[in-house]
């Protein structure tokens, strides 16, 4: 039986604590997080003997095997360090952290300290991303030599004032809260290249005029009382293998864009486009390509159930019951922050960065 403690009480909190609920062999037996009546609300609920305000108490339990990470993103360095060293495997909400070193700093602890540490990137579940990764594998399209990803709102700032737009509880604004799950999804379809060199720009003007809220009813409550993030974020990079990303995130514009996300990829010999409309479930792929010298585009039937976050969460249980944890010490997830956080340097410094090898 692995016993495990989640720590956050928001939706990614919730979805946690039931993902590992439904897992045969698997208990959830902790929970932490400072709102106190949904500590108590959720603690009967699922029936859960430990109950702390506080992560580190929950960190400390003796008979814990899993510490599942589901808090702002300043914390998730700090619980999973700390984690790590109490002997406990981690599983953590995206982005890994805040920044390239606190994030070198959890994949080391997860070797020294010999456990898994894996990160929520649900989206590569997707059923149609599944389907398009499969076709490139067999079909193919060619060299790939440009892609397009975006993920692009008109009113989706999700906390106008809250944690969200604060610069020392998220690191960040749209980039790094919707940046992680494009650009996982983006390598994956790739095949992994690595990303050497990016030169991008950020925008904030949307938020600090008071626009693009998720929720309108509740864009004044404030935590931080302040918009210091950005609501926008554009990028060219370079990747390994010589070919290029145009990548674009934005919370927030004045635009057609509702809640839309797209992958192009540009090869020699075809194209693939993932278009979802509002986490669309049908419809949502189109293959293009030339057949006896007529432009073809194929249209497959995919449909995406939903559920990729338990998907993600069995397969973290998976590994940590297979043994092999090598694979499995956050590496990926590293790359992907180092490469928003060269985004991040680029744009305050108005030059390309190239990132380490």
């Amino acid at each position: 039986m692995l016993r495990v403690g989640v720590v956050g009480l928001g939706y990614a909190g919730t979805t946690h604590l039931t993902s590992f609920a439904g897992i045969p062999g698997v208990q959830v037996v902790a929970l932490a997080g400072k709102e106190t009546d949904r500590l108590a609300l959720l603690g009967a609920e699922y029936n859960l003997p430990h109950l702390f305000e506080d992560w580190e108490e929950l960190v400390a339990l003796p008979d814990l095997d899993i510490v599942s990470i589901a808090t702002p993103n300043a914390l998730h360095h700090p619980i999973a360090v700390a984690a790590l060293a109490a002997g406990k495997h981690v599983f953590c909400e995206k982005p890994l952290a805040l920044d390239t070193a606190q994030a070198a700093e959890m994949v080391q602890a997860a070797k020294t300290h010999d456990r898994v540490l894996e990160v929520a990137f649900n989206h590569r579940r997707r059923a149609d991303v599944q389907f398009a990764r499969r076709y490139l594998e067999t079909e193919g399209i060619g060299r790939i030599y440009h892609s397009r990803a975006t993920w692009k709102r008109r009113s989706g700032i999700p906390g106008l004032r809250s944690w969200f737009t604060s610069k020392t509880m998220a690191g960040g604004g749209a980039l790094i809260d919707l940046g992680p799950h494009v650009l996982d999804s983006l390598l994956f379809l790739l095949g992994e290249p690595r990303v050497v060199a990016v030169s991008a720009v950020t925008h904030g003007e949307l938020g600090r005029a008071g626009y693009g809220a998720m929720n309108r009813q509740e864009q004044m409550a404030s935590d931080t009382g302040s918009f210091e993030v950005e609501d926008l974020a554009s990028a060219l990079f370079r990747l390994d293998d010589g070919s290029s990303v145009a990548f674009e995130i934005t919370w927030a514009g004045h635009t057609v864009d509702d809640e839309d996300i797209s992958i192009e990829l540009l090869g020699v010999d075809g194209g693939v486009r993932l278009f979802v409309p509002r986490y669309a479930s049908d419809d949502t792929l189109r293959m293009y390509r030339d057949v006896d010298g007529v432009a073809v585009t194929l249209t497959p039937e995919v449909h995406v159930p939903g559920g990729e976050h338990p998907i993600v969460i069995a397969e973290f249980v998976e590994a940590v019951r297979g043994g092999d944890w090598d694979a499995h010490r956050g590496d990926f997830a590293l790359h992907r922050t180092a490469v928003l956080d060269a985004c991040y340097r680029s744009a305050d410094e108005g030059r390309e960065v190239r990132l380490e090898s």
